[in-house]
């Protein structure tokens, strides 16, 4: 009898929300997150960028990059993104987190984490990336603009070049839906506004 297992313990099924359409008009109200794959030639390897921007004003909070992503760097970076913009206090409004059914993001730790801290977690149905589009819309040009032009010789080297370019997208880059300022700039320019009149449908 000394040799038997102990019982199998069954986790509980978490719960899935589907994300529904949403009539956005103003920051934090709806964050979107997924993950980029990057490629360093130089040491024959991948690394993982997670990205989380704000549908409204297009910023990239805070990423997360390293050769493995994992629920628990998921759940880190929700919760920086949330001090970053003071957000994290008890009773402040929370915004919605979009993420697809990545195995980071249905797992019982990040949904634990969105539960502990009052965010609401919805996810998208399969094979609907278009329900993500901003998210895809930062990757494609993260892609053409960063990824692409550089043939990464070492993680370090890959490290600072993604910097450099988060903060040139954040600060510098212009987007005409954002009346041609970056998106800091509408950010800090617009910040607690309630802009009916750029309503974005998602």
């Amino acid at each position: 009898m000394a040799y038997l297992k102990g019982q199998r313990v069954i986790k509980p099924k978490v719960k899935k929300t589907i994300a529904v359409n949403r009539t956005i008009t103003g920051s934090n109200q709806l964050w979107e997150m997924d993950i980029k794959y990057g490629y360093v030639h130089g040491e024959d390897k991948f690394f993982y960028l997670l990205n989380l921007v704000d549908i409204f004003d297009r910023s990239i909070i805070d990423y997360h990059m390293g050769l493995h992503c994992e629920a628990k760097d998921a759940a880190a970076l929700l919760r920086k993104c949330l001090i970053r913009r003071n957000l994290f206090a008890e009773g402040a409004k929370k915004p919605v987190i979009r993420t697809d059914n990545g195995p980071q993001f249905v797992s019982h730790k990040f949904s634990q984490c969105c539960e502990e801290i009052g965010i609401e977690h919805e996810k998208i149905p399969v094979r609907t990336s278009n329900k993500n589009a901003h998210i895809e819309s930062f990757h494609r040009i993260l892609e053409d603009d960063c990824l692409k032009k550089y043939e990464f010789q070492s993680y370090a080297e890959a490290y600072e070049t993604v910097n450099e370019f988060m903060e040139f997208y954040n600060n510098r880059r212009i987007h005409s839906s954002l009346r041609f300022m970056s998106p800091n700039e509408f950010y800090n320019l617009y910040f607690g506004e309630d802009l009916t009149n750029i309503k974005i449908m998602v």
